[in-house]
């Protein structure tokens, strides 16, 4: 029960800390946008402080559900975190529900419910084998790699979306290299973990998704990039969970349409409540002009910001440099 508790607090606290994020994120300056200074610049505005205080919560709170549980079940439970958002969103906003909010809401919950019951997750006991385990690995950050490849060459209305599920693949990713880091600890001590690679890989998942977060806020509405993300995150981590820990889901024919059935309504769930009115969070007036994406100069190269006309904003040159280089 105490896994549950975890998990559902640090999908309150999640969600929480993304609304904050994105009304902070979605107002900084354009110059910062494909740099990591942007969360330097981030820092100067209390919101977006109180914001990564509650991801921060809810990552200590997944941390210790993980140490507890196994990925496959701390996932799902997660990836509820939707629903928090909605409730601050529904609040700043006063935007009703109605049919689309409820639905989605509905399948969600159901879903969660659905995958957890039929699938049953245990602990395997071991890991998967070294060759798996890399293979899986390279698998989940290269298709991340690909999507933030990718997110020069879509249209500017999908670049927050394409960054967003890149963020939540690393996540998905990070979640399972955090539960091979508590198992060290609790087999071998705190001072042992700083002898393996794990810690620092997941600090450096942690560093590249939270940018790919914030450029994801800053470009679009939430309704862009937190269906992504939160459909990302559960998906590559229950597939590395299975993986890499070697966590098992029961396999018979009918469990596995349940899950499958689960995690379809879990992923058509997060998409509805993502694209709900309450989640589209509106400019302040004066703000400048939306960011609606990022396109690439044919002639020169350079990466231009467009907003919601498809006009060009600014100018930022290269992708892959800074912005005052």
């Amino acid at each position: 029960m105490s896994v549950f508790v975890l998990g559902v607090g640090a999908a309150c606290c999640l969600g929480v800390g993304f609304v904050l994020q994105q009304r902070q994120a979605q107002r900084a300056p354009l110059a910062d946008l494909l740099s990591f200074r942007l969360l330097l610049v981030l820092m100067r505005y209390p919101e977006w402080l109180v914001g990564i205080a509650a991801m921060t919560a809810g990552m200590a709170l997944s941390t210790i559900a993980l140490a507890n549980g196994e990925v496959s079940l701390v996932e799902p439970l997660t990836a509820t975190n939707l629903l928090f958002a909605m409730a601050l969103s529904r609040w700043l906003t006063g935007q009703p529900l109605g049919w689309g909010g409820w639905g989605g809401v509905l399948l969600l919950a159901l879903g969660v419910t659905a995958f957890i019951v039929a699938g049953q997750p245990s602990e395997g006991g071991h890991l998967t084998g070294p060759l798996r385990r890399w293979i899986l690995f390279g698998i989940v950050v290269g298709l991340a790699g690909l999507l933030i490849v990718l997110s020069r060459r879509v249209r500017p209305t999908l670049v927050a979306t394409v960054l967003a599920c890149a963020a939540g693949l690393l996540y998905g990713l990070q979640d399972s290299l955090t539960r091979i880091a508590s198992q060290i600890v609790g087999r071998h001590g705190i001072t042992a973990l700083f002898a393996h690679w794990q810690p620092y890989v997941v600090v450096c998942l942690g560093v590249t998704g939270l940018v790919l977060v914030q450029i994801a806020f800053e470009t679009a509405p939430l309704r862009s990039s937190l269906p992504a993300l939160t459909a990302a995150q559960p998906l590559a981590g229950i597939a590395c969970g299975i993986g890499i820990i070697g966590d098992r889901l029961r396999v018979t024919p009918g469990s596995l349409a349940v899950q499958a059935v689960g995690l379809v309504a879990i992923v058509v769930g997060i998409v509805l409540i993502g694209r709900h009115p309450c989640v589209v969070q509106k400019s302040r007036t004066g703000a400048g002009p939306r960011v609606r994406g990022i396109l690439t100069d044919s002639s020169s190269g350079a990466a231009v910001l467009v907003n919601e006309s498809a006009e060009r904003v600014m100018a930022l040159g290269p992708l892959c440099r800074e912005a005052d280089e």
